[in-house]
C-alpha cells in the first residue's frame, strides 16, 4: 500500500469517527410531536425537549424575541423551565422512544407514553409534555 493510499484511509478513518461522535444523542415519541436532545454544555448535562404541535400556545414574555412555548429545558441537578429558542432540536434521524419504554442518560429518566413524555432529572425536576398541556414541575 502507497503512503498516500494509507493517509488517505487514516483521514477517512479519522473523519469517520468525528462524525459518529458528532450525532445527536435522543429520542423523538412515536408521534414524532415531541423531540428531546441531550447535550453536554461546558461539562454540564443538559436535556433539551421540543413540542411541535400543541393545542395553546403559552403567552411569550416581553423579553423573549425568538419563539416561546415549545422548547423546555433542564440540567441535570437543577430546575426545569421552558426556554426562548429561535431553533428546534427536531432530527427525524433520532431513534423513536416507544409508547411505554423509558430512556436514561447521565441522570435524566423520560418515559414516553400514549398521553404525553414525562422527563426529569436527579432531583426529580423535570416536565411534562402533551398537545393538551405542558407542566414544569
Amino acid at each position: 500500500m502507497h503512503l498516500r493510499s494509507f493517509t488517505t484511509l487514516a483521514l477517512l478513518a479519522a473523519a469517520s469517527v468525528a462524525h459518529a461522535q458528532d450525532r445527536p444523542i435522543g429520542f423523538l415519541t412515536p408521534s414524532k410531536n415531541i423531540v428531546c436532545q441531550f447535550f453536554t454544555d461546558n461539562g454540564q448535562s443538559v436535556l433539551r425537549c421540543d413540542i411541535m404541535n400543541m393545542e395553546n400556545r403559552p403567552r411569550r414574555p416581553a423579553d423573549c424575541e425568538l419563539d416561546w412555548g415549545h422548547a423546555f429545558e433542564m440540567s441535570a441537578k437543577g430546575s426545569a423551565g421552558g426556554i426562548c429558542a429561535g431553533d428546534t432540536v427536531m432530527d427525524a434521524s433520532l431513534p423513536v422512544l416507544a409508547y411505554g419504554e423509558v430512556w436514561q442518560r447521565a441522570g435524566f429518566t423520560c418515559r414516553s407514553e400514549q398521553t404525553g413524555l414525562t422527563c426529569f432529572n436527579a432531583m426529580q425536576h423535570g416536565f411534562s409534555l402533551a398537545r393538551a398541556e405542558q407542566k414544569v414541575f
